[in-house]
């Protein structure tokens, strides 16, 4: 005979166990038969668990007769399998008040079913106040439900004991109760909600392991945070793979967290869909991505319309845009509405853009606040701008930041002025560095004197913004380091600013950078400077070149430059050019 496979054998394990329970079950059916009462209850016991009603309840019954409270109990629970719910309710009872914390635990779960609360309470109650775990859960369910402060007592005590679901249902109120105190010191909650999810999640809980994930995803415990999340996953949680993605994504490897996207999209979560929509979007392959876009529509969530829009709209398909962004729009994606707001404004409906900019607004969109703002300024309504930009500002938007300033500049109001200033300046706006610094500047005292009657440079806070500005390349913040570096004669740095300030475009740049050339004697390539600077319209450069070519005697070119000059002004600059042109013009005709 051929011996039977691995699959259909037993290991020497189980056949020791198998063998150890049918003696058992032997020797409590000799017993049983003999009269022992208690032997009956076991033996009744043991063929429910197996599944053997019929085998099960004449043994329960002799017992419970005989005034067993387990069998009583049991037989509840037998009959309850049956479909006899109202008969095992009955037995319950009598074992219940018999002292059975397990029967009063099932008594209270059958008037519950039934809709009888008080009823329901009562014998859930008894079971928990004499210890029973899956009591005290059940009586925390029932005044969970009902809003009944008490309920988180009863849940701590079955957490206790060991009970899973109560450890994670816990853990989930006690964070519940920290968000609504986020002001106050909630560290203790926090702190003891992330041990009971820690506990739920080593019992095998996975929402547990996924929020014990994200508790230690937001406090940089990247690694462990990985390793709940996997364990999460891998047990079905399609959020967990999701989050798991997201930080593989993070860590580089892009491939294992598409696969893990790829699990939780399969298994319905919309958000892993948007971000394989995402992952194919930026490889150029259009035709996938926005196939995981619908498919995290499907799931509900609104985000796969508005991505659909956005890549619509990068592939010029404008009408499609319009299209998805609306469906966004309309289920209440604010991005989307601000979307479509601005796709609207460049097609020249302002009318059909300001409802869709005021929607995300109000929803909260700092960008739509923003760009209301700049469509009240365009219309000259500077209040309402004013409202949108402050209302903007005050949720961390740099521009709006810089917009309110620059307002409240026009208005004299210096001090909120400043304020304003900083918040965009510090947020990383070269032009709010560079106007917080023109603040600072026209306050500064003037420079204390040396001893010896020289002035003394010291380096101030508005030198610092101006810095800033000139460094994100704002030309004319480098103009002005170029003239506080030439102030305290660092002609080096100052030639640096001037000259990176001339190559990006000013005009001013171009013309004190010639300044400094001449001073330094390189006449020559000053004037190549200059000429660039005249050319944009600076007339003090135009006036610097009529007088190099008339010191060169080339009276002509000249006289050329200084009517350049005159036509350029200022006031001060074409008066000068106008007496130099007079005076070249009569020595030319001479």
């Amino acid at each position: 005979m051929q011996p039977s496979s691995r699959e259909d054998t037993e290991t020497p394990d189980e056949t020791g166990e198998i063998a150890d329970e049918a003696a058992e079950e032997l020797r409590q059916r000799l017993a049983a038969e003999a009269g022992d009462v208690e032997a009956m209850s076991v033996l009744g016991a043991m063929l429910l668990r197996r599944g053997d009603l019929d085998g099960a309840e004449p043994h329960l019954r002799a017992a419970t007769a005989a005034g067993d409270r387990a069998a009583a109990n049991n037989l509840g629970v037998l009959l309850h399998q049956r479909g006899y719910a109202d008969e095992a309710a009955g037995w319950w009872r009598i074992a219940a008040v018999a002292g059975s914390t397990a029967a009063a635990h099932a008594l209270g779960r059958h008037h519950r079913e039934r809709g009888d609360e008080p009823a329901a309470e009562y014998w859930l109650r008894q079971s928990a106040e004499q210890g029973h775990t899956l009591g005290a859960y059940a009586l925390a369910d029932l005044l969970e439900h009902r809003g009944d402060a008490g309920a988180e007592r009863w849940m701590r005590v079955a957490a206790e004991h060991g009970h899973r679901e109560a450890a994670y249902r816990l853990a989930r109120a006690l964070d519940r109760k920290a968000a609504r105190e986020a002001d106050g010191d909630n560290g203790v909650q926090v702190e003891e909600a992330e041990q009971w999810y820690r506990q739920a999640a080593a019992r095998g809980h996975r929402r547990a392991a996924l929020h014990l994930g994200t508790i230690l995803e937001r406090r940089g415990e990247l690694k462990e945070a990985g390793r709940w999340y996997l364990t999460s996953a891998k047990d079905g949680e399609a959020r967990a793979a999701c989050a798991l993605g997201f930080l593989l994504r993070d860590a580089g490897d892009t491939e294992s967290a598409a696969v893990w996207w790829l699990r939780a999209a399969q298994d319905g979560d919309g958000n892993a869909a948007n971000a394989l929509g995402a992952l194919h979007a930026e490889r150029g392959e259009t035709q996938t991505a926005e196939r995981w876009y619908r498919a995290a529509m499907d799931a509900g969530d609104v985000n796969g319309a508005y991505n659909l829009g956005l890549l619509c709209a990068e592939q010029g398909r404008t009408p499609q845009a319009e299209q998805w962004y609306r469906r966004a729009a309309y289920a209440g994606h604010r991005e989307a509405a601000n979307a479509l707001a601005i796709l609207l404004l460049r097609g020249g409906d302002e009318t059909g853009a300001e409802p869709w900019f005021s929607k995300a607004a109000e929803a909260g969109s700092v960008d739509a606040a923003f760009n209301l703002g700049i469509l009240h300024a365009g219309r000259g309504e500077e209040q309402a701008a004013l409202r949108w930009y402050e209302r903007a500002a005050a949720a961390g938007h740099t521009e709006a930041a810089l917009q309110v300033g620059m307002a409240m500049l026009r208005d004299g109001d210096e001090q909120e002025a400043e304020r304003h200033l900083r918040c965009a300046a510090g947020g990383g706006s070269a032009e709010a560095a560079y106007r917080l610094a023109t603040v600072l500047d026209a306050r500064r005292p003037p420079e204390p004197a040396h001893e010896l009657g020289e002035p003394v440079h010291r380096r101030s806070e508005c030198e610092e913004w101006y810095e800033r500005a000139a460094s994100q390349g704002h030309r004319r913040a480098q103009v002005r380091v170029g003239m506080l570096a030439a102030a305290r004669g660092d002609v080096v740095e100052a030639a640096r600013w001037y000259r990176e300030a001339a190559e990006a475009g000013s005009r001013n740049g171009a013309f004190n950078l010639g300044l400094l050339l001449a001073r330094e004697g390189s006449e020559p390539e000053a004037a190549v400077w200059w000429k660039r600077a005249a050319d944009a319209g600076h007339g003090r450069a135009a006036l610097r070149l009529a007088l190099v070519y008339a010191r060169r005697g080339e009276l002509a070119e000249g006289q050329r430059w200084a009517d350049r000059a005159v036509s350029l002004g200022p006031a001060s600059v074409a008066e000068r050019a106008e007496r130099l042109r007079d005076a070249l013009r009569q020595e030319l005709s001479a």
